[in-house]
Protein backbone atom coordinates (compact mmCIF):
# COMPACT_ATOMS: atom_id res chain seq x y z
CA UNK A 1 0.00 0.00 0.00
CA UNK A 2 1.01 3.38 -0.98
CA UNK A 3 -1.16 5.70 0.81
CA UNK A 4 1.27 7.06 3.95
CA UNK A 5 -0.52 8.14 7.37
CA UNK A 6 1.32 11.74 7.79
CA UNK A 7 -1.67 12.58 10.24
CA UNK A 8 -0.02 12.66 13.40
CA UNK A 9 1.10 15.91 12.79
CA UNK A 10 -1.00 19.11 14.03
CA UNK A 11 -3.68 19.42 11.67
CA UNK A 12 -5.67 22.78 10.75
CA UNK A 13 -9.24 22.64 10.45
CA UNK A 14 -10.10 21.52 6.75
CA UNK A 15 -10.77 23.68 4.12
CA UNK A 16 -14.40 24.34 3.43
CA UNK A 17 -15.59 22.41 0.48
CA UNK A 18 -13.04 19.58 1.15
CA UNK A 19 -14.10 15.82 1.42
CA UNK A 20 -13.93 14.08 4.71
CA UNK A 21 -11.47 11.72 3.92
CA UNK A 22 -8.58 13.97 1.70
CA UNK A 23 -5.86 12.70 -0.08
CA UNK A 24 -2.84 14.54 -1.33
CA UNK A 25 -1.81 12.84 -4.88
CA UNK A 26 2.10 12.91 -4.90
CA UNK A 27 3.40 14.23 -8.26
CA UNK A 28 4.97 10.14 -8.24
CA UNK A 29 1.20 9.08 -8.38
CA UNK A 30 -0.17 12.02 -10.73
CA UNK A 31 2.22 10.61 -13.24
CA UNK A 32 1.40 7.28 -13.51
CA UNK A 33 -2.11 8.27 -13.44
CA UNK A 34 -1.28 10.71 -16.75
CA UNK A 35 0.69 8.14 -18.61
CA UNK A 36 -0.90 5.06 -20.24
CA UNK A 37 1.32 2.74 -19.32
CA UNK A 38 1.80 4.03 -15.82
CA UNK A 39 1.15 1.49 -12.82
CA UNK A 40 -2.03 0.19 -12.71
CA UNK A 41 -2.50 -0.11 -9.03
CA UNK A 42 -1.38 3.43 -8.91
CA UNK A 43 -3.78 4.48 -11.32
CA UNK A 44 -6.36 2.61 -9.71
CA UNK A 45 -5.89 4.57 -6.51
CA UNK A 46 -5.75 7.87 -8.15
CA UNK A 47 -8.65 7.33 -9.85
CA UNK A 48 -10.49 6.04 -6.65
CA UNK A 49 -9.53 9.53 -5.18
CA UNK A 50 -11.14 11.24 -7.73
CA UNK A 51 -14.16 9.41 -8.14
CA UNK A 52 -14.95 9.63 -4.56
CA UNK A 53 -13.93 13.29 -4.52
CA UNK A 54 -10.78 12.99 -2.27
CA UNK A 55 -8.12 13.82 -4.23
CA UNK A 56 -6.41 17.58 -3.75
CA UNK A 57 -3.13 18.31 -4.21
CA UNK A 58 -0.35 21.57 -3.31
CA UNK A 59 1.53 24.22 -5.18
CA UNK A 60 4.51 22.36 -5.29
CA UNK A 61 3.01 19.42 -6.72
CA UNK A 62 0.87 21.52 -9.22
CA UNK A 63 4.44 22.68 -10.66
CA UNK A 64 6.45 19.48 -10.78
CA UNK A 65 3.66 18.74 -13.26
CA UNK A 66 3.71 21.50 -15.22
CA UNK A 67 7.53 21.69 -15.16
CA UNK A 68 7.24 18.07 -16.85
CA UNK A 69 3.90 18.58 -19.06
CA UNK A 70 5.21 16.83 -22.28
CA UNK A 71 2.45 17.50 -24.95
CA UNK A 72 -0.95 19.61 -24.84
CA UNK A 73 -3.30 16.20 -23.50
CA UNK A 74 -0.76 16.81 -20.42
CA UNK A 75 -1.33 20.47 -20.40
CA UNK A 76 -5.25 19.98 -20.52
CA UNK A 77 -5.51 17.15 -18.29
CA UNK A 78 -3.36 19.86 -15.60
CA UNK A 79 -5.59 22.53 -16.35
CA UNK A 80 -8.75 20.44 -15.52
CA UNK A 81 -7.08 19.41 -12.33
CA UNK A 82 -6.69 23.10 -11.72
CA UNK A 83 -10.85 23.50 -12.02
CA UNK A 84 -11.31 20.73 -9.74
CA UNK A 85 -8.92 20.10 -7.46
CA UNK A 86 -8.75 21.31 -4.02
CA UNK A 87 -4.86 22.80 -3.51
CA UNK A 88 -3.76 22.41 0.04
CA UNK A 89 -1.84 25.64 0.88
CA UNK A 90 1.76 26.10 1.76
CA UNK A 91 2.18 28.95 4.47
CA UNK A 92 5.12 30.19 6.29
CA UNK A 93 3.85 27.26 9.18
CA UNK A 94 4.47 24.89 6.29
CA UNK A 95 7.85 26.25 5.67
CA UNK A 96 8.41 26.15 9.10
CA UNK A 97 7.56 22.49 9.24
CA UNK A 98 8.99 21.31 6.73
CA UNK A 99 12.85 22.37 7.80
CA UNK A 100 12.39 20.77 11.12
CA UNK A 101 10.93 17.37 9.57
CA UNK A 102 14.09 17.74 7.20
CA UNK A 103 16.47 18.61 10.06
CA UNK A 104 15.35 15.53 12.04
CA UNK A 105 15.14 13.28 9.25
CA UNK A 106 18.73 13.97 8.42
CA UNK A 107 19.42 13.56 11.95
CA UNK A 108 17.86 10.21 11.89
CA UNK A 109 20.29 9.29 8.69
CA UNK A 110 17.61 10.17 6.22
CA UNK A 111 18.38 12.13 3.40
CA UNK A 112 15.32 12.76 0.97
CA UNK A 113 14.78 15.60 -1.83
CA UNK A 114 13.74 18.83 -0.05
CA UNK A 115 10.88 18.56 -2.50
CA UNK A 116 9.61 15.63 -1.01
CA UNK A 117 9.97 16.68 2.57
CA UNK A 118 8.16 19.99 1.94
CA UNK A 119 4.93 17.69 0.33
CA UNK A 120 5.26 15.67 3.43
CA UNK A 121 4.91 19.04 5.94
CA UNK A 122 1.91 20.08 3.97
CA UNK A 123 0.18 17.07 4.14
CA UNK A 124 1.16 16.65 8.14
CA UNK A 125 -0.10 20.46 8.28
CA UNK A 126 -3.18 19.68 7.10
CA UNK A 127 -4.00 16.57 8.48
CA UNK A 128 -4.50 14.40 5.36
CA UNK A 129 -2.87 11.47 3.97
CA UNK A 130 -0.37 11.13 0.58
CA UNK A 131 -0.78 8.63 -2.23
CA UNK A 132 2.54 8.37 -3.42
CA UNK A 133 4.67 5.89 -6.11
CA UNK A 134 7.73 7.25 -4.25
CA UNK A 135 9.14 5.12 -1.33
CA UNK A 136 10.70 8.83 0.22
CA UNK A 137 7.71 9.15 2.32
CA UNK A 138 7.40 5.88 3.53
CA UNK A 139 10.83 7.19 4.81
CA UNK A 140 9.69 10.16 6.18
CA UNK A 141 6.74 8.50 8.06
CA UNK A 142 9.12 7.44 10.55
CA UNK A 143 10.11 10.88 11.74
Amino acid sequence: MRVVDFRRGTAVPAQEGLAAEVILIDTSSWIHFLRPNGSPEVRSRVSAALSAGEACWCPLVRLELWNGASGDRDRRALQDFASILPELPIDAEVWDSACDLGRRARAQGISVPATDVLIAACARRHGVDIESADADFRLLERV
